[in-house]
């Protein structure tokens, strides 16, 4: 009798990996604001694959319309914002929340932004934005960020398990981006209980000089931490205490207003249930 064929089997116990497929999301993810056009060289160190893997999954990708090439230089097409327009109208969630995130924005002169946890990244859903004086990171709606440098980071890392939480640890890369990033655990464990304890989280010129953010969290009806709302300023205009002092009550007024309508954004409900 023959044995039955093997399955492939992911670390996270998921079967029919398809490590194609894997790459060529992993060499789309290496494009940004920063790095809109890039060579394959570049590519292939930024995805951490060889580069004749990189240059098959890039010749796939111009195949299919996602890429396109300058000379030696790769970039996007327009054809990726399909991608993620399709996962954008099927949550609602800048439809549900856009007239908050505008209010809050207004109210404090920058940026609102709602995001939910991704890996050991958070992902910006959804934003408004007022500006009376530009910020040098602006987030924008896919945008990914480093949790631990971000008040929507550690209100998020605050809501995991004990469990979750030295899971996202041990993958997590504390990457230093100011002088003023926390990079030490057990400073940044410390930042995480005080958002557990407190309720908010702050970050001040610690993803980029100048900006300056507060978070709360979005919860379920089980009370679960969903998402995070924070809002985000110029240090000109305001220190993290200030902003603490000034619109911490209208936060958690519109995280309330945005956790009743959780329930209507699919991504958000089931962020709850995934690391």
């Amino acid at each position: 009798m023959s044995s039955m064929p093997q399955q492939n089997v992911s670390p996270s116990g998921r079967r029919e990996v398809m490590g194609g497929l894997a790459k060529g999301l992993e060499v789309l993810r290496t494009f940004s604001r920063a790095k809109p056009h890039m060579t394959l060289s570049e590519i292939a160190a930024r995805a951490g694959l060889p580069a004749a893997t990189a240059r098959r999954c890039l010749n796939t990708l111009e195949e299919l319309g996602y890429v396109a090439r300058n000379g030696r230089q790769f970039l996007l097409r327009p054809q990726v914002l399909e991608i993620g327009a399709v996962y954008l109208d099927s949550m609602g969630i800048q439809a549900l929340t856009q007239t908050r995130l505008e209010e809050l924005a207004l109210a404090t002169g920058g940026t609102a932004s709602l995001a939910v946890m991704s890996g050991t990244g958070v992902v910006v859903a959804a934003r408004g934005s007022v500006r009376t004086q530009a910020l040098p990171v602006e987030p924008y709606v896919g945008q990914r960020l480093a949790a631990h440098a971000t008040s929507l980071g550690k209100v998020l890392l605050a809501g995991l398990g004990a469990e979750r939480l030295g899971a996202w640890f041990e993958k997590a890369d504390l990457a230093r981006f100011t002088d003023r990033t926390i990079t030490d655990r057990g400073t940044l464990m410390q930042q995480i209980e005080a958002a557990r304890r407190d309720g908010y989280a702050t970050a001040e010129e610690e993803l980029a000089p100048g900006v300056v953010g507060l978070a709360v969290p979005v919860r379920d009806a089980a009370g679960r931490v969903v998402a995070a709302l924070a809002v985000g300023v110029h240090v000109s205009e305001a220190r993290a205490q200030d902003l603490v002092t000034r619109h911490l009550a209208a936060l958690r007024d519109a995280s309330l207003a945005v956790s009743a309508e959780a329930a209507r954004m699919p991504v958000i409900a089931l962020s709850a249930q995934v690391t």
